[in-house]
């Protein structure tokens, strides 16, 4: 009898089921709802909404300066465009702002360790002989925040009043000019580097520590020339205690329109900083979208675009892969100045 019911059962129960199958599907159907559920905390914990702990900005700069101020910018508006998520600067300063990048290169690519960096990041691929990151292959290009040109600033008591006149001058005077610099390797460095490069000018460079002691001494005359960021000397050209010979951008400047352009007395010569968003390497792509998304919304709020216009920069807010292809280039671009300088890291 038991033979016969054991054979009826097998023929009634469905085919290549088993009860130890059924059991294992009735846990799957179970844990779904719990999975389901957990999915939107996942989501919240990388960058995506109002929870979870705080995001970072890193900055590899003290508090105060130009990309600091931009990151403590971005930074709330950033979080309102992912649903109010909480997302802080946390300055890192040091090495040129490799310490902040390094940190940056060996985070989890969560989305929740970002970094504000500037010309440095591409500048320092050549200027330092061995980093612990690679600039490029380590990082995640989000987008880039804003360009910014500088002015070419004279005391002034030095008796020029534009770049065409500047150059003449220097050239009778090989030597004895020069140049204060407020960080060896800066693109401010560079750009007095490509600026004596094409005019063919022997004007020599006073290296400070700093922008702030190299700008006071050239306001107390010590040193008559310097590179200086719009942000920085314009209300002293405003105020008459500086003299602007050009700017370094391509064409003149809405806010500055009576400062020339250099490219005016030199053709093609441009030099301008950038400040821009990454992430570590091996984001997953929706996430990149997502957070690339949330800064460039940020960069087009009218109360960024007042800050940046306001220090004679344009924002931008490009896609991840221009703002990659531009990294890429602008290593190559930075090594040939930076080798033609000779410059070593402080």
């Amino acid at each position: 009898m038991s033979h016969h019911r054991e054979r009826r059962e097998r023929r009634e129960r469905p085919a290549g089921e088993r009860p130890a199958s059924r059991r294992r599907t009735l846990f799957r159907l179970l844990a779904l709802p719990a999975a389901l559920a957990a999915a939107p905390a996942l989501v919240r914990a990388q960058l995506g909404g109002g929870s979870g702990p705080p995001a970072r900005i890193l900055v590899g700069a003290p508090p105060g300066g130009s990309t600091d101020t931009l990151a403590r910018e971005i930074a709330p508006e950033m979080g309102r465009a992912l649903g109010g998520r909480t997302v802080i600067v946390e300055n890192k300063s040091g090495a040129g702002g490799n310490l902040a990048a390094d940190t940056v290169a060996k985070a989890a690519p969560d989305g929740n360790t970002l970094l504000l960096s500037f010309t440095s990041h591409t500048i320092n691929a050549t200027l330092y002989p061995k980093l612990p990151f690679d600039p490029v292959a380590d990082f995640t290009p989000l987008t880039m925040v804003a360009t910014s040109p500088s002015l070419l600033v004279a005391h002034p008591s030095l008796p020029v009043a534009d770049v065409r006149e500047l150059i003449a001058y220097a050239k009778t005077r090989p030597g004895q000019l020069s140049f204060a610099i407020g960080g060896i390797g800066s693109s401010l460095h560079l750009a007095g580097e490509a600026f004596k490069l094409r005019a063919g000018l022997y004007i020599v460079n006073i290296p400070y520590r700093g922008t702030a002691p190299a700008i006071a001494d050239v306001l107390a005359g010590n040193v008559p020339l310097m590179f200086a960021a719009v942000g920085n000397a314009r209300s002293l050209v405003a105020a008459g205690r500086l003299k602007a010979l050009g700017v370094t951008s391509a064409m003149r400047l809405p806010q500055l329109p009576d400062v020339p352009a250099i490219a005016e007395t030199l053709p093609g010569f441009e030099s301008s900083a950038w400040f821009g968003l990454f992430g570590p390497a091996k984001m997953a792509p929706d996430l990149v979208k997502r957070v690339s998304d949330a800064a460039r919304t940020a960069i087009g709020s009218a109360a960024m675009r007042r800050r940046i216009e306001a220090d004679g920069g344009t924002p931008v807010g490009n896609a991840p892969e221009a703002f990659a292809a531009f990294v890429r280039a602008d290593v190559a671009r930075w090594a040939q100045l930076v080798r033609y300088s000779g410059a070593k890291p402080e």
